[in-house]
């Protein structure tokens, strides 16, 4: 009896087995032809599996397949084809491809940010008579899954890449994902971000002078939303227009002089200093405000996925 799991249910055939002999080998037709194994799980469960999977913990993704698909699949048949999968996706990343000898696509748009993920880890398993009890050891942590984007403009189909390891490593799946999106000797490349100086020190690192990076414009208007509500609380929406107004053709100045009266003092605690954290925020990037010049080169001035803050 054969069977395996599929996203129509299990499936079970009669199969008839040959052998060579009384030892001799297996021969099993019907299970090489049809490219299964008993007890594995088809393609296509496999993709529903990884992809639930790798949106968080395994224990959910089971409860998810058996809403979704009304399937039931252990968790532990979750974890081992999530991990596999993604073993062999790591194990086909192509790592230090050197710069193409090609003219490559005119311009490409680079994007880079981080989310921070929990992790959980169990101590190792012991060698001790009776077993301990993982579950007990748990620690959960923090770490920072850094992700990459790339396109040409107007492209719908962009690169992706993600790590988490280091910045450095951010950066090289960064020109990965260049380079497959047809980078070349010509390419220039538009480098979008928040405010993270790992972000902007990457993209130089990767591309050098064959880039620019300008800091994501509604991350910047957060920082200057969260300033009007001192500076100018009665008439918030037309004050924040006017800073926009003035940061997209390059009159950051006028918007720091504008700031400068209201800034707290330093004995002020963080939180409760907003113009002070967004005339900071501006002062220290003043090399990545240049809103009109993307604007006049219809490139976009915001993170793909970004939203205004109002």
């Amino acid at each position: 009896m054969l069977y395996w799991y599929t996203r129509l249910g299990t499936i079970t055939v009669v199969e008839t087995i040959f052998t060579q002999g009384r030892r001799g080998p297996e021969l099993r037709p019907f299970a090489t032809s049809a490219e299964v194994a008993c007890r594995q799980c088809s393609e296509a469960l496999q993709r529903a599996i990884t992809d639930f999977g790798a949106d968080g913990p395994c224990g959910d993704a089971a409860a998810k397949l058996r809403e979704h698909d009304g399937i039931d699949v252990p968790v532990s048949t979750v974890r081992a084809i999530t991990e596999h999968h993604g073993a062999v996706m790591r194990a086909r990343q192509p790592q230090g491809t050197s710069w193409p000898e090609a003219a490559g696509v005119g311009r490409l748009i680079a994007e880079l940010d981080g989310s921070m993920v929990p992790r959980v880890e169990t101590a190792a398993a012991g060698a001790e008579e009776e077993p301990r009890d993982r579950r007990k050891t748990r620690q959960v942590s923090w770490t920072e899954a850094r992700l990459c984007l790339v396109r040409e403009p107007g492209s719908v189909t962009p690169r992706f890449g993600a790590t988490m390891g280091s910045v450095e490593a951010a950066g090289d799946q960064l020109w990965e994902c260049a380079v497959a999106a047809g980078a070349g000797t010509q390419t220039r490349v538009h480098g979008v971000g928040d405010g993270a100086p790992w972000i902007a020190e990457q993209v130089e690192r990767t591309f050098g002078t064959h880039a620019t990076y300008l800091v994501d414009f509604y991350h910047l208007c957060e920082y200057v939303a969260a300033a009007a509500d001192v500076v100018a609380s009665p008439g918030k929406a037309a004050w924040l227009q006017e800073q926009q107004t003035r940061l997209k053709t390059n009159r950051w100045p006028e918007v720091l002089d504008t700031l400068q009266p209201w800034v707290e003092p330093d004995h002020v605690a963080e939180p409760d200093a907003p113009v002070r954290a967004c005339s900071r925020y501006i002062s220290n990037r003043t090399t990545f405000l240049d809103y009109q010049g993307a604007l006049a080169a219809d490139l976009p001035i915001g993170r793909s996925a970004a939203k205004a803050p109002w």
